[in-house]
């Protein structure tokens, strides 16, 4: 299946990403979709869904304190120190909002 230049300018917008012309050419999309497509096909009856390919357990440790008290300190690596006087970082606004 072959996009158009169009439809992949459509694609990158609707994901919020400006890409040039010569960018989407190098990228060969349509080989990964063709990719994708063989995936699509493969008989994967009978086979356990698993949330990870890994399957190993990270290791456990105890939650201990070990310096108790440090928020000054903490706070004191904050450049914007808008928010240090209350007690937490500020931090600069990430999303648009109405």
């Amino acid at each position: 299946m072959a996009f158009s230049k169009q439809q992949l300018h459509k694609f990158a917008d609707l994901i919020k990403i400006d890409i040039s012309d010569e960018k989407l050419e190098k990228m060969n999309i349509d080989s990964v979709v063709e990719w994708l497509d063989k995936l699509q096909k493969i008989d994967t009856t009978g086979v356990k869904p698993m949330l990870s390919p890994a399957e190993h357990k990270l290791p456990l440790r105890e939650d201990v304190v070990t310096e108790p008290n440090m928020r000054n300190e903490i706070l004191a690596n904050d450049p914007d120190t808008a928010g240090v006087s209350r007690g937490y970082f500020a931090v600069p606004k990430v999303m648009d909002g109405d």
